[in-house]
C-alpha cells in the first residue's frame, strides 16, 4: 500500500479524529517557547498539516498568528467548522504559497512524516525569517507503561505498520542528509488523559493502519482491544499516557541546500 493511501486515509475518519485524538498539553508549548527564545505571542506561524486544527488551536491560545495549511478535504472541513477564524490555506508542505521569508515559524504537528523532505525542509526554510524555526512534533505512546506497551505489540502483530515510524530516527535522517547547517534542539513532554473506552477505541480507529482498512477487518481488532482494555479499566475510564517528542530546528544564517 503506498504512502499516500495512509496519508490521504484521515479525510474518511476527520469527525472522529476531531473528537478522539489527544490534543498537546501546554507543557509542549513552553517547551516550544523555550526553544523559540522569545514569547510566542504575536509571532506569525503556518501550521502545515494542520489537519482538524488541534496544534492551530493551540498555539492561537498562545498568541500566536496562525495560518493553517492543510490539503484534505474531510479535515480541512473540521478545522473551518471548528476554528472559522483561523486563515486556511489549502496546500502542502513540498509547495508552500508564501513569500520568502515572511514567517517566524513553521510547524508540523504529527505530520512531517507525511512529507517530501527533501522538499519539504527546504521549501520550510525558504518561508522563515532569519530568527525563525522549524518545529516537529509527535504524540507518541508512553511504552515505559506497561498495558500501552502490551497493545502496541498487540496491535503490531494484527497490523504490522501501527506505530512503525521511528521519529527519532526519520528525523535524524532528514536532518543529516538534507541540510547539515541545522543544529537541532530536542525537548519531550510526558502527559497523559484520561477518556471513556469509547473513545480510546475510536481514537484507535483513526490511525491510518486502521483508516485504510474495511470495517470487517478491523472490527475484531477492536473488539478485542475493547475485551481487554475494559478488564483493565472496569469502570470505563482509560489513562491513556504520552509522550510528545518536539524537534526545533532554528533557521541557520547560512544555508546549504539550493
Amino acid at each position: 500500500m503506498r504512502t499516500s493511501d495512509f496519508a490521504t486515509s484521515f479525510n474518511a475518519v476527520a469527525a472522529e479524529y476531531a473528537s478522539a485524538r489527544p490534543d498537546y498539553p501546554p507543557a509542549l508549548y513552553d517547551a516550544l517557547e523555550e526553544c523559540f527564545g522569545r514569547p510566542l505571542a504575536d509571532a506569525h506561524a503556518l501550521d502545515v498539516g494542520a489537519g482538524t486544527g488541534k496544534a492551530t488551536r493551540g498555539l492561537g491560545e498562545r498568541g500566536v498568528r496562525v495560518t493553517a495549511v492543510e490539503p484534505g478535504d474531510g479535515m480541512a472541513a473540521q478545522l473551518a467548522t471548528a476554528s472559522p477564524g483561523v486563515p486556511l490555506v489549502r496546500a502542502v508542505g513540498d509547495a508552500l504559497p508564501f513569500a520568502d521569508g515572511s514567517v517566524d515559524l513553521v510547524t508540523y504537528a504529527q505530520a512531517w512524516h507525511w512529507t517530501r523532505p527533501e522538499v519539504a525542509l527546504p521549501e520550510a526554510l525558504r518561508v522563515l525569517r532569519p530568527e525563525g524555526g522549524l518545529a516537529l512534533w509527535w504524540n507518541t505512546n508512553d511504552r515505559s507503561v506497561g498495558w500501552i506497551d502490551e497493545q502496541v505489540e498487540r496491535l503490531r502483530r494484527r497490523l504490522p505498520q501501527h506505530g512503525a515510524h521511528d521519529v527519532t530516527r526519520i528525523v535524524g535522517r532528514h536532518l543529516a542528509a538534507l541540510e547539515p547547517a541545522l543544529r537541532p534542539v530536542y525537548r519531550e513532554v510526558a502527559w497523559s488523559r484520561t477518556v471513556p473506552i469509547a473513545t480510546h477505541l475510536a481514537n484507535l480507529a483513526t490511525h491510518s493502519q486502521f483508516a485504510v482498512l474495511d470495517q470487517v477487518e478491523t472490527r475484531p481488532v477492536l473488539a478485542e482491544e475493547e475485551a481487554i482494555v475494559g478488564a483493565l479499566f472496569p469502570d470505563g475510564l482509560v489513562e491513556e499516557s504520552y509522550v510528545v517528542r518536539l524537534t526545533y530546528l532554528p533557521r541557520p544564517n547560512e544555508l546549504t541546500t539550493d
